[in-house]
């Protein structure tokens, strides 16, 4: 039987030639390395921007500077690394969004994600300078139809173009997530439900200015078959990060992996983060110290978000992080999706991928071609 293969994702001139967007794994978990391997593959790879100069913080310089040395030195050692899709992730929420989005732009990164936020105002000299041109793509990440259409309508009104690629993010989805704590288990705000939303909301801008706009949906995709499923509801493609996480590429290290391979159903939990947002996490003894009240001493490197309270905040999110990147899990955490638990192996990124092929390919051959394709 002759091999069928997931189809391409499209985003104006990039053509991806799996739909597969590695997603954004701030702290120094998505970088050049992963970012790299993946988009050597097919996909799209993603660097996230998050605090990508934490770890330098001896230096005499600022965080803020090392953070802008880090995203540069990362776009383009990737770029040394591959000749494929490679993306930044940019969270709209961090005080130095606008340096780092200046750099991505100066970098020519071929897409830029934001999300954390809606991204609806920028500096004018980049609007002037960067908005017009097709060499870096920009993304959006949403968890509604609502937030979509008015990204989508703010941007046609204030800068006379429509973003290129809209993300939905579901519930499952690891990390901050853009819902309220008794949102992530409700059947209305599951993928099922938002992504066919998004699709309809999107499709109306497409018809009415003639640009074609990928949506691509993300949170809780482990398998092909959760891929076929996806795309099935509407989606031109995925957005996957906790998969990963166990690959020799990742960035982290083996200690920060392992806890993904060895993570059960039971210790995956919705945590209160210090900016008051709901987020999932693997438990461990950090997490259940500081739910019961247990204040970790710090020294904020730099307010990394706007929406920081440092005087309430019980942990440095960034530093306990940062710690579990490097494997201190005593000193910090990992964030994750739902289907971690699921995660049995490091494997590489290439049997990754082809893992997810197969797994599309099976129900392609149970129940026939995607209906949209």
């Amino acid at each position: 039987m002759n091999k069928i293969n997931m189809p391409e994702l499209r985003v104006g001139n990039l053509v991806a030639r799996i739909p597969i967007i590695q997603g954004g794994m701030g702290v120094g978990i998505s970088l050049s390395g992963l970012a790299s391997a993946v988009a050597n593959e097919g996909g799209i790879g993603v660097i996230s921007a998050v605090g990508i100069g934490i770890d330098k913080c001896k230096s005499l310089l600022s965080l803020r500077e090392l953070n802008l040395i880090g995203l540069r030195d990362e776009i383009r050692t990737a770029r040394e690394k591959s000749n494929g899709i490679i993306g930044v992730n940019i969270m709209y929420a961090l005080t130095d969004f606008d340096d780092l989005i200046r750099v991505s732009f100066e970098e020519k990164v071929d897409i830029i994600f934001m999300g954390a936020g809606l991204p609806v105002a920028f500096p004018q000299d980049l609007v002037d300078k960067y908005f017009g041109s097709d060499d870096t793509k920009l993304g959006v990440i949403v968890s509604s139809g609502r937030a979509a259409k008015l990204i989508m309508r703010t941007w046609l009104s204030r800068f006379k173009r429509l973003p290129d690629i809209i993300v939905v993010e579901g519930p499952q989805a690891g990390g901050h997530l853009g819902f309220k704590p008794e949102q992530i288990d409700d059947p209305e705000y599951s993928l099922k439900s938002i992504v066919p939303d998004v699709v309809k909301t999107v499709k109306e801008f497409s018809e009415k200015t003639g640009k074609t706009i990928p949506v691509v949906a993300g949170g809780g995709i482990y398998s092909g078959e959760d891929i076929y499923k996806v795309m099935e509801m509407g989606a031109d493609g995925v957005q996957m990060g906790s998969r990963f996480v166990a690959t020799y590429e990742c960035d982290a290290t083996d200690e920060f992996k392992n806890k993904f391979i060895e993570c059960e159903e039971t210790d995956i939990s919705i945590i209160k983060s210090p900016l008051g947002l709901p987020g999932r996490a693997i438990g461990n003894e950090f997490l259940t110290d500081v739910a019961l009240g247990k204040k970790v001493p710090f020294k904020c490197p730099w307010k990394c978000l706007k929406t920081c309270q440092l005087e309430n905040a019980p942990y440095c999110i960034a530093v306990a992080l940062s710690n579990a990147k490097f494997g201190l899990m005593n000193q910090g955490f990992a964030f994750c999706g739902a289907k971690t638990y699921l995660i049995d192996k490091i494997q590489s990124v290439k049997s990754l991928i082809s893992e997810l092929n197969e797994g599309f390919n099976n129900l392609v051959r149970e129940i026939g071609p995607l209906s949209k394709g």
